[in-house]
């Protein structure tokens, strides 16, 4: 950028941040200022023309943009709303150009060193908000495999796995992986497999934890289904699903009666 408009920018930055905001709010999409706060709207958008129209040179405002990006990605800003406003800021620009500074050097070739400058800026938020939302999503999807299937001690030798939710393939697999590991990690000797939460049962659900109970019945444990409630039970029934080798209770609390008898212990009430 010619040194005539940086000085330009540099002596207006305040006006020209304000002007950008009351455009941006005229101009913005309503939802989108109903998910941002006044505040946060303020202070990122205060954040986003320092990074544009800072001291820093080219070559720092790119360094610095992936940490802005980031924030951008947390605060659930649409990339969609990161682009409308670099066209508001360089409409915002060349309208104090225009009226403001009339005695600047020609407007027309002003106007080619705004777009050499925001244009590829443009290009470059694009990929770093894409290559951020890419690893977020990543790494949220990581975190919710894990914990899409937790497998929790109670007792010693007595641990529950609570599903909840549709169980598809990945998830089945992550539920196998997460039960052979907790199963001997904790010494188990008792697994209750709580499908309260699972809204529907058919015939891959039950595959997968037919599986699932053959699978800790290798490793040397023992496993009981529980949480099946009336209209899961029908449906096992006129699918002519067969749990006839698996052990199965209607309620997490009778389950863990019957896994107390299984490891000698039973619950007793302070007065007995």
């Amino acid at each position: 950028m010619k040194k005539e408009l940086i000085d330009y920018l540099k002596s207006n930055h305040k006006e020209i941040h304000s002007d950008w905001l009351n455009k941006l709010q005229e101009t913005g999409d309503k939802k989108l200022h109903e998910i941002i706060s006044d505040n946060d709207f303020f202070l990122m958008g205060q954040e986003f023309t320092n990074l544009l129209l800072g001291d820093s040179s080219s070559a720092e405002r790119y360094v610095n943009l992936p940490v802005f990006i980031e924030k951008a990605v947390s605060y659930n800003w649409p990339l969609s709303f990161l682009v409308r406003g670099i066209q508001v800021l360089e409409q915002v620009i060349l309208d104090h150009l225009k009226i403001k500074a009339p005695g600047t050097e020609d407007v027309y070739k002003q106007v080619e060193v705004l777009n050499e400058w925001l244009h590829p800026l443009c290009q470059r938020i694009v990929e770093v908000y894409s290559d951020t939302w890419e690893r977020t999503f990543s790494l949220q999807k990581i975190a919710l495999q894990e914990l899409s299937a937790p497998l929790i001690p109670v007792f010693d030798g007595i641990t529950i796995m609570p599903l909840v939710g549709t169980i598809d393939t990945q998830r089945a697999k992550q539920i196998m992986e997460n039960l052979l590991h907790g199963v001997v990690k904790h010494r188990s000797v008792v697994v209750l497999i709580d499908i309260t939460g699972v809204p529907v049962v058919d015939t891959m659900v039950a595959h997968h934890i037919i599986q699932a109970v053959q699978a800790v019945r290798l490793v040397g444990a023992k496993s009981m289904l529980v949480g099946i409630r009336p209209e899961i039970a029908q449906t096992i029934v006129n699918l002519g699903i067969k749990l006839d080798q698996i052990e199965t209770k209607n309620t997490l609390k009778k389950g863990m009666e019957k896994a107390l008898e299984y490891t000698n212990r039973k619950l007793v009430g302070i007065g007995e």
